[in-house]
């Protein structure tokens, strides 16, 4: 399956030379025609963890998850909003960054290469970053897909067809690999390639350590007792957390033949424009962070057929606002000035890693400390996008302790844009009636534009309370569906694993998701 592994397939033609008079050249006179004379026979790890770095902000950005979790609206091809199949292939993602960072591990690990691995930092350096990055996209998958291949994964040629692990085992399997990264670092040199931390150390453990924190949090409504021990083995570890902005996870572009990925997406097409879901929410908690999310005030009704939204956008004269778009400098407000080519994408924020350990608190900690973690969580979102918080923003719908958030119709349009209907059941609201839920609302507003955070953390509370559009031409999307390659390359264990979870359908829903 190339799922999970690079494989290369190799075939040499026989080729038999007659020649009157003479004899025929013999085979090996050829040498390895199997071998690739310019090919690089050694991996190089930094470049591997550069690969692998480099490909998270288009993936973590993820459009199409955006789209589900309605922090944007397509405004041309509605096919992801209207809940179009989502048939997405994974492998990918195990035949680039999973095996370059599984590649890693094994150069380093191997006593026949450790020594020329240790080239590009210290052995140990080198295989808990790679370890963490690994573990991230395999985090960022299992929430898409559920059920994939992890146990028997990247193991190349002994298992081309691997099992598919239930989520219910990768969540802790994951959590564990975080653990022993964290704890496996030394006092060596950093290793080289690290375009996420610059080779911080401390950096990279408060990476880890968050990771494991936020999934504790995920999976805290199936598995309650190990998510609460996972989560405070992550939070009192003595590496500490991502607390504040300093220490984000953050992708910095340079520009050039490096761009932001929302940059570059429009620098050839305009298929996305800010959600009206987000802009009503926005409005009804007097929030500003949208002066800083999108480029005006046009927000753009979210799930309209193709031509709707082509008549929405020539009745605002293609002026709705943009996604973190490219404005000039003269635009009054100097945050705008940030969102160029070489504007960072965020993985994890302060802002995101504060909120979670608030509702841990309120989990596991009597709501002792949670109150404080929440009012920092949502002025380390405001810092992160340089947008001043209101004096009053807390005494609000967004108050901590009775706070309503926006209770009323979110995201509805106006006829004939009426997407959905307020007079019918099909209504989306914002309400927070309790603490967990204020929680919710802002680590959804929070994780803005991070399409896989925001669309997992949606499905897991179901806040903001989102339906599906009334143009929908499928059913809500809760998870991918496996892809062609899967059945194709693993037949037998795709249809395990589809079987396992009920079906192979877009509205099952993933281990963690109640």
């Amino acid at each position: 399956m190339k799922n999970n592994s690079i494989k290369i397939f190799a075939s040499a033609a026989l080729v038999t030379l007659v020649i009157m008079g003479a004899g025929c050249a013999k085979f090996d006179q050829f040498g390895n025609t199997n071998q690739d004379p310019n090919g690089i026979t050694n991996p190089i790890p930094s470049a591997l963890l550069t690969n692998a770095i480099s490909q998270m902000p288009g993936t973590t950005v993820g459009q199409r998850n955006a789209v589900y979790a309605q922090f944007i609206a397509e405004n041309q091809y509605t096919d992801a909003s209207l809940y179009s199949l989502p048939l997405i292939e994974m492998g990918g993602r195990y035949s680039g960054p999973m095996q370059d960072m599984q590649t890693v591990i094994d150069y380093n690990s191997s006593p026949a290469t450790a020594l020329a691995a240790s080239a590009d930092g210290s052995n140990a350096n080198q295989i808990a970053v790679a370890k963490i990055v690994k573990t991230y996209w395999f985090w960022i998958t299992t929430d898409a897909w559920g059920d994939i291949p992890y146990s028997e994964a990247l193991k190349g040629a002994n298992n081309l067809s691997p099992k598919y692990d239930k989520q219910s085992e990768i969540y802790p399997a994951m959590i564990q690999e975080l653990k022993d990264a964290v704890a496996g670092f030394d006092g060596g040199t950093a290793m080289k390639g690290d375009i996420l931390y610059g080779g911080d150390i401390n950096k990279w453990k408060k990476f880890a350590n968050t990771m494991r924190m936020i999934m504790a949090v995920r999976m805290s409504g199936k598995a309650p007792a190990a998510a609460a021990t996972a989560f405070n083995e992550a939070t009192t570890h003595a590496a500490g957390i991502i607390t504040t902005n300093a220490d984000n996870a953050q992708v910095n572009f340079p520009g050039g033949s490096f761009q932001n990925t929302w940059y570059l997406n429009y620098l050839t097409r305009d298929d996305y424009a800010s959600s009206k879901t987000m802009g009503d929410v926005l409005a009804g908690l007097g929030d500003t962070r949208g002066l800083a999310f999108g480029t005006n005030s046009t927000m753009f009704p979210y799930g309209l057929t193709r031509d709707l939204a082509i008549a929405y956008g020539n009745s605002v004269g293609n002026g709705q606002s943009r996604v973190l778009y490219q404005v000039p400098s003269t635009h009054p407000n100097a945050a705008f000035n940030k969102r160029n080519d070489n504007s960072p994408i965020y993985l994890i924020t302060a802002s995101v890693s504060l909120l979670a350990r608030a509702e841990g608190k309120e989990l596991w900690s009597a709501g002792l400390g949670a109150q404080a973690d929440y009012e920092a969580g949502i002025a380390a979102s405001y810092d992160q996008w340089g947008i001043p918080m209101p004096g009053t923003y807390l005494a609000g719908g967004a108050n901590y302790l009775a706070g309503a958030g926006m209770p009323g119709s979110i995201g509805a349009g106006s006829a004939p844009y009426d997407n959905f209907r307020v007079a019918s059941s099909n209504i989306q609201d914002a309400a927070t009636t309790t603490k967990l839920q204020r929680i919710a609302l802002q680590r959804w507003i929070a994780a803005f534009p991070n399409g896989c955070e925001g669309w997992a953390e949606q499905r897991r509370t179901g806040v903001p309370n989102l339906k599906t559009t009334r143009f929908a031409t499928g059913a809500f999307v809760n998870r991918y569906v496996y892809g062609n390659n899967d059945y194709g390359l693993n037949n037998a264990n795709t249809v395990a694993a589809a079987a396992a979870m009920g079906g192979d359908t877009q509205d099952a829903k993933v281990w963690w998701d109640f």
